[in-house]
């Protein structure tokens, strides 16, 4: 097998789901508030090496994101149209660099997430970093079919205490429904 064959097939050690769902906030009752994030904890198949052609990733970006967007969808536990934001994160191990999460997370990552939550009109806001085990990823979550809705600008984080590896690479999609519990502010 070589190394692109790798590169399109994600090898993942494991996928963490973190499921929010408001109730109260500010003593007040909420309903309809949710936000998932997923993670999937991947092998870099070009960790430790310096790799010219990045277009390997481009496709295992977008076979993990297809996975982790129905996982998400599933635990919301709503039809994919309900879903009203999204956002994307990625964080590479030390062995490998930034690039490789810009090859995740940008040329194919986007088609298997609107695919999978009904529709996507807008941009899928995104960070990347480099870091080691335990380290945080903050996903900022936009509205999915128009970025300037105010009431869905939020966010949401995550860390898994045993990643990313070295030779690893987390890569987060996070999906939400509803907008932020008590959204009250408007436009000028």
């Amino acid at each position: 097998m070589t190394s692109n064959d790798t590169a399109r097939t994600p090898d993942i050690r494991k996928i963490v789901v973190q499921l929010e769902d408001t109730l109260k906030d500010c003593g007040k009752p909420v309903s309809g508030k949710m936000k998932v994030t997923v993670a999937g904890v991947i092998k870099n198949p070009f960790a430790g090496q310096y790799q010219e052609d990045l277009e390997p990733l481009y496709d295992l970006g977008k076979n993990i994101s297809g996975i982790l967007a129905e996982r998400g969808v599933a635990a919301l536990g709503v039809k994919p149209d309900e879903v009203t934001s999204y956002g994307k994160a990625a964080i590479i191990g030390t062995d490998g660099e930034i690039e490789h999460t810009a090859a995740i997370l940008h040329p194919r990552f986007g088609a298997p997430v609107r695919a999978a939550v009904g529709k996507g009109d807008d941009i899928i806001p995104g960070t990347k970093k480099v870091g080691g085990p335990g380290s945080v990823a903050v996903v900022p979550l936009t509205n999915k079919n128009s970025i300037w809705e105010f009431d869905d600008m939020d966010s949401t984080e995550i860390t898994i205490p045993d990643a990313p590896h070295a030779d690893e690479i987390v890569v987060i999609v996070a999906l939400a429904v509803g907008g932020r519990p008590l959204a009250r502010t408007k436009a000028d």
